[in-house]
């Protein structure tokens, strides 16, 4: 049991590594911030080959490590909390459907899903009061509609290229020797 279980510490933290250094081949997107990039790839694994817990909590210590090294800014400790912490921990629960090939997309779209609903909140409670009122050629009035638009013209790309490249890895990672 000790053996499975940190087999599986080793693995999650190797890919928490390699999720940090896909942190340099990014996209963004405007100047405040949101970008295109892998780093959910490895999350990903991790959550579907080792679960929830393994999942949520390496998304948890990526946030944090990324947040830190990554000269997270942000509106104090609830927006780093919000827009690191909790929002990559929620990638997490694509965990729900462990080892089942068949939900690999679903269950890549709900981690990033939950990603998106974090960032939102974080877009409609701490950055309301600063949000711009004009993004991509549109004028906002409303802090939700802002948050909505603003998150999903990164997260929508995000979420359509892990469930891509999620799809193609359900053959290599139903392969994969399972920890016994």
């Amino acid at each position: 049991m000790k053996n499975k279980q940190l087999y599986r510490i080793c693995e999650s933290a190797v890919l928490v590594a390699l999720a940090i250094a896909l942190c340099a081949i990014e996209i963004q997107i405007g100047a405040l911030g949101g970008s295109i990039d892998f780093v959910m790839i490895p999350l990903f694994i991790i959550a579907y080959r080792n679960g929830l817990g393994y999942g949520i909590t390496s998304g948890l210590v990526f946030g944090f490590v990324k947040c830190l090294i990554g000269g997270g800014i942000g509106w104090g400790l609830p927006s780093i909390l919000l827009d690191y912490v909790l929002a990559y921990g929620a990638v997490g629960l694509a965990g729900i459907f462990k080892e089942k090939s068949w939900a690999i997309e679903l269950s890549t779209f709900i981690g990033c899903f939950a990603r998106f609903i974090i960032h939102f909140i974080s877009g409609i409670t701490l950055y309301a009061i600063v949000a711009p009122t004009e993004l991509a050629g549109m004028t906002f009035v409303n802090p939700i509609a802002y948050s909505t638009v603003y998150n999903a013209l990164y997260m929508l790309p995000n979420t359509v290229i892990a469930v891509i490249i999620m799809s193609l890895l359900r053959f290599v990672l139903k392969r994969m020797k399972k920890v016994q």
